[in-house]
């Protein structure tokens, strides 16, 4: 009788072992199939970006004016990235709803709502940190940059270094823009309160430079501190907003 107790025992934990080895395959079969929807969606609006990527080029170039490429294939791998980054940039909704999408089996009714009003949010903030840094940030900083020319130098643009140099500098106020998001969730989740960013400002305001040092494409004092102007006042931002509206 002990002997069939026993076995009985021992093939109920087979199942459960069994039965949570299909839950683990099941899941990795959940995220490759996630991933495969996210770069089918990314390479679909890649080419289709490509088929408008002479006036992506255009919209890019805009504020440095006429451009120069120097070597046959570098306007082709140029029309490439501008392409692909354009598809990413229309894909991005896909993509974050897929990667919801993925955990949100795991998640609590509330934390579901959290999530879902998170995502759209983050979004919409890094699209506005990118919209700031080509309407504001990039027109200043060129012409910041070309007020160096004199009779003896003149500026002669690469199309692809004048690509890299506008990635560099606009992607990195997308990420930048979410930093209420950040700020709030911490507030919501009673981390901080209002009365603790008040008194870390001194030390956010060091740290926006070492990040506009770290982030920014050149290493002049000019471009950390156009990153880092636009942090401070996010920060600024955010204290008001914990404070007035979380009432934190």
């Amino acid at each position: 009788m002990t002997d069939k107790t026993d076995h009985d025992a021992q093939n109920e934990q087979e199942e459960q072992l069994n039965a949570g080895e299909m839950s683990l395959v099941g899941h990795l079969e959940e995220l490759r199939r996630r991933i495969i929807i996210c770069l089918v969606v990314i390479g679909i609006s890649s080419a289709v970006s490509y088929c408008y990527a002479q006036e992506l080029v255009h919209f890019i170039t805009a504020p440095a004016g006429k451009l120069y490429y120097m070597n046959p294939a570098e306007a082709f791998f140029t029309y490439l990235k501008v392409s692909v980054f354009a598809g990413f940039l229309v894909s991005l909704p896909v993509v974050l709803y897929q990667v919801w999408a993925f955990v949100v089996p795991a998640l609590t009714n509330n934390e579901r709502t959290a999530v879902g009003l998170l995502v759209p949010a983050s979004v919409l903030l890094f699209f506005v940190g990118l919209a700031f840094s080509y309407y504001l940030v990039l027109p200043a900083g060129i012409k910041f940059f070309m007020g160096f020319a004199t009779e003896d130098l003149q500026p002669l643009f690469s199309l692809g270094q004048y690509l890299s140099f506008v990635l560099s500098f606009l992607l990195p106020f997308g990420f930048v823009f979410e930093l209420p998001l950040f700020i709030l969730v911490l507030a919501k989740l009673g981390f901080i309160s209002s009365g603790f960013l008040v008194l870390k400002r001194k030390i956010v305001l060091v740290l926006s430079f070492i990040i506009g040092a770290i982030i920014s494409p050149t290493p002049d004092v000019f471009s950390q501190t156009m990153v880092a102007v636009p942090i401070v006042i996010l920060y600024e931002l955010s204290i008001l907003i914990v404070k007035y509206i979380l009432r934190k």
